[in-house]
């Protein structure tokens, strides 16, 4: 497994506990690994927008989506 799949797993296992803003670091430290990947873009922006920081959230999303127009997963 590579580092940024472990960051993206223990993201989304926090996610799933309600530890938002800690999942969230997760997923920032996995885009300083890379941030030409638009799932990590929504991860983040998931996060962002479950904690109600909604401005920063569609940022990601865009930048997912500015990344890749045709990423499905974008929310």
């Amino acid at each position: 497994m590579s580092k940024i799949d472990s960051l993206v797993e223990q993201g989304n296992l926090l996610l799933n506990e309600g530890k938002f803003e800690d999942a969230l670091g997760f997923f920032e430290q996995a885009l300083l690994l890379d941030q030409k990947n638009p799932e990590l873009w929504n991860y983040k922006g998931v996060a962002l927008r479950s904690i109600g920081r909604y401005d920063e959230a569609i940022e990601c999303f865009n930048k997912s989506l500015e990344i890749d127009p045709r990423d499905k997963k974008a929310s």
